[in-house]
């Protein structure tokens, strides 16, 4: 059950990451600053729907809340080391790096988000 919930929260911040990187892209600013502006929306709905739904026996604080903020920063040096490989080396488009990057990214956030709930 969790599991899914994690998925279903997952492709939800997936979906508003990727949308708000591809509007970056769009109004001509570079991946990197396209990941910081997405960073605090992303882990704000993350944080709020995974302690409630995904783990509801997780307590709201400013502990867990701390917590899950600094694992989900894991991500952004490793988001944009992909960014850098798929666009950047690879030629990629953003359109589709930024989903490739987040897919791969996937199996890190979960153990950092149980990590950070949980913990």
């Amino acid at each position: 059950m969790v599991a899914g919930r994690f998925l279903a929260v997952s492709v939800s911040c997936a979906l508003l990451h990727n949308a708000l990187m591809v509007a970056g892209d769009w109004l001509g600013w570079h991946y990197a600053v396209s990941s910081l502006a997405s960073f605090p929306c992303v882990v704000a709905l993350g944080y709020w729907l995974h302690s409630a739904w995904t783990f509801p026996g997780a307590g709201r604080s400013g502990v867990t809340f701390a917590r899950y903020a600094v694992s989900m920063s894991l991500n952004l040096p490793a988001f944009i080391a992909g960014m850098f490989l798929a666009v950047d080396l690879a030629g990629l488009p953003v359109a589709i790096a930024a989903p490739l990057v987040t897919v791969l990214l996937w199996a890190m956030n979960f153990a950092a988000t149980r990590w950070a709930l949980h913990a």
